[in-house]
Parts: C-alpha cells; structure tokens; sequence
C-alpha cells in the first residue's frame, strides 16, 4: 500500500481547488493507497518562520523541534502531491511557509563538504495539481515559477526515479464549466496511474 501525502493549500472550501484536492483524495484512496491528508489551512499551520528557528535551521539535533510532527508526516510518505493555486507567480504563503519550516537540512535535504543531495528518497511519486488565473503565455513568460519549482527544486529532493506529474489549468479566470470539468477528469485520470 503506497503512503501518500496530500498537502493542499486553498482557504475557501467552496473553491475549484477544494474541488480538485477532493478528486485526489479520493481517487488515491480508491486505489488503497494510505492517504495523510494535510489540509494547511484547516489544520491551522503557521507558515512563518520565526528567528529562532532561522538561527537554527543548520542544527540537526533541534531544528525539527517545532515542526516535528509535520516532519514524520513528511518521513512517512512514498508519494508527495501538492494542491494549490498559483497566486502572484508562486504558492500561497501557507505552502510556502510549510516547505520553508518543514523542509530542513537532514528532512528533505543534506549538506556534505558543501554539496546539497536530495533526503526524501523514500518518496517515489511526486505530483503537483494546480490552477493559474493567467493563462499558459503569461505563466510561460514569467518563467513559471511554481512549475519549475516542483519540477526542478522538489524534483531533485525525492528519489531519482521518482514518476512526476505537474497537471495546471491555466487560464482558470476564464473557464467554462467543461474546461473545469474536463480538468478535474484529467486530475482523476493521472491519480489513477501515478
């Protein structure tokens, strides 16, 4: 049985996102995969790095000590996928507070004789389920922060030969019904063989 962590990141519960992280949880879970849902937001996750944590974030021995229970949540997956929306070119600050808090030196990442390598090896799928107000255009020439993210940065942290998605509705402030329709099909598709 795969353990997957399902991170969403969306405060309305009425949202197209809701909608989309409701499809993942339950196509994973009609799979029998274990699912850890970690709605952000609902579980009240300070996303805000504090000085004292920063002034530790190198020291293995303690830099966990405020998020520990995130990072077992973290250390327990096989596959990551993120939920979210893409506001201002990035991930919400919730999602971002959680990969700045969460992922440490020693959780996601080491450093030896200066080289970072990637920690999450146990996680062999990776996904990322997101919606774009702008279009794909727009996205594109501002370099797609968020994409590049997942698929670079996220990416190079779990395993090497770890099955990747990125599935993103851009133009979300235009579409129809049938384009959100058609989006969460393809979401429930790709869940259903990830």
């Amino acid at each position: 049985m795969t353990r997957a962590l399902v991170l969403y990141a969306h405060p309305c519960p009425e949202s197209f996102s809701a909608a989309l992280h409701q499809t993942v949880v339950d196509t994973l879970t009609e799979r029998g995969w274990q699912v850890d849902n970690c709605d952000l937001y609902s579980e009240n996750f300070n996303p805000v790095l504090t000085q004292a944590e920063r002034r530790g974030y190198h020291d293995q021995a303690t830099n966990t000590d405020a998020v520990a229970d995130y990072v077992a949540r973290v250390k327990q997956a096989e596959a990551l996928i993120l939920v979210f929306p893409v506001w201002n070119f990035g991930y919400p600050a919730i999602l971002k507070g959680f990969l700045d808090r969460v992922f440490l030196p020693g959780v996601s990442f080491t450093i030896e004789n200066g080289q970072l390598a990637g920690n999450l090896r146990h996680v062999r799928k990776l996904a990322a389920v997101t919606t774009y107000g702008g279009d794909w255009k727009r996205a594109t020439l501002t370099g797609n922060p968020p994409k590049r993210s997942v698929m670079r940065h996220l990416r190079a942290l779990v395993h090497p030969l770890a099955r990747c998605r990125y599935l993103a509705l851009y133009g979300m402030n235009n579409a129809d019904d049938a384009k959100r329709t058609a989006f969460l099909a393809r979401v429930e598709a790709q869940m259903a063989v990830l």
